[in-house]
């Protein structure tokens, strides 16, 4: 069974240098009047071990549960300020903590990918059953979040949360958090991903704000366009090889090695991209199954593809790939053509790992 750590004293977790930074970090004192991220994060973690929706889980999720209560407001440290009427706000910090809580247990803890992607999922939507009511389109919202994180999970974490701090509307949030269960009971996604008719109705539901859930798509889709996902080194030219070897393949690293341009050259990079797009509506249009190879380490990298090669009415898929930290270091060096370690590095703080929502179908090759 995979635990963050043995020892969960107070005094022994001071020693994660994420940890310590909480000290001193503000909080609202209307809605966090118990003080700082320090002391907050403390009291969650009490409240947690107490709720019965967390002693009635199995050890693995308990462990999973509490480490994404210990690092929800990580980057508090870095997303807080005084806005212009002087309130004390963190705005993103659960998209950012969700990013940087994903590189400690890559880098730090080699962690299993859906022990730590559920962990960072945790992190990421923390705040959501407050928050849902408010969202343009709530049932999206929630069956979006539903396809990355338990919602059961997600209950229990936004109850220690609330739990855990001092303020005068603590009965209005818990009710709040009451809601967004019963919404996931009368959407079907309570405690399970939202199941969709077919994949197709999963991809176009998240793309038009009108269509129904339950509606069943008559099938267009011509060929089949796949994009790989993966940061460099992670083994991505060898898989081609492997399994996709009669595929045709639009390469971004092949075709900047064939006109000398360097990788780290934003200029002519530009011009590579827009040279790759060119070719791939070539492929696209005479409905030849093709693969786009390149890193799409970001959700808006891969949605830009995607929104491209949508409108040839393609089977999309995604396939990211993932090796152990010290195998992606020690693969890129041994590359014909290796990347800077720093550059890597960077790549992995950029790193958002597709979601199945993304495309047609998102499939994960994880070594």
């Amino acid at each position: 069974m995979w635990t963050l750590t043995k020892n969960k004293t107070w005094s022994e977790l001071q020693k994660f240098g994420w940890v310590s930074d909480m000290q001193g970090v503000p909080q609202s004192p209307v809605h966090h009047a118990e003080g700082d991220v320090y002391i907050h994060t403390q009291m969650v973690l009490d409240e947690l071990q107490k709720l019965p929706e967390y002693l009635e889980l199995e050890e693995q999720q308990k462990e999973i549960l509490w480490a994404s209560a210990l690092m929800h407001d990580i980057e508090k440290r870095s997303c807080t300020f005084k806005d212009e009427n002087g309130n004390i706000v963190s705005p993103g910090h659960a998209k950012k903590g969700a990013m940087t809580t994903r590189q400690i247990l890559y880098r730090d803890f080699n962690v299993p990918f859906e022990i730590r992607e559920g962990i960072a999922c945790l992190v990421r939507y923390h705040g959501l059953p407050l928050w849902v009511f408010e969202k343009p389109n709530p049932v999206q919202a929630l069956l979006r979040a539903s396809l990355e994180v338990d919602t059961r999970l997600l209950v229990t974490l936004a109850t220690a949360d609330v739990l855990g701090r001092i303020c005068s509307d603590k009965k209005e949030l818990l009710y709040k958090i009451e809601l967004f269960k019963e919404l996931c009971i009368e959407q079907n996604c309570w405690g399970v991903a939202k199941q969709f008719p077919s994949n197709l109705s999963k991809f176009q539901y998240f793309r038009k704000d009108e269509q129904s859930p339950d509606y069943v798509p008559f099938n267009t889709t011509k060929s089949e366009a796949i994009i790989l996902s993966g940061i460099a080194g992670s083994g991505k030219d060898h898989y081609i090889k492997k399994y996709f070897p009669e595929h045709a393949v639009v390469s971004l690293d092949d075709m900047r090695r064939k006109l000398k341009i360097k990788h780290g050259d934003a200029k002519n990079n530009g011009r590579i991209i827009q040279e790759a797009k060119e070719l791939a509506k070539v492929y696209l249009r005479s409905g030849t199954p093709f693969i786009w190879n390149a890193t799409n380490i970001t959700a808006q990298m891969r949605a830009q593809l995607v929104d491209q090669f949508a409108v040839y009415d393609p089977l999309i898929k995604i396939i990211y790939l993932e090796v152990p930290y010290k195998t992606l270091i020690s693969q890129n060096k041994n590359r014909d053509f290796p990347i800077p370690t720093v550059a890597i590095e960077k790549m992995i703080d950029k790193l958002e790992v597709p979601k199945t929502w993304e495309a047609h179908e998102v499939h994960y090759v994880i070594s």
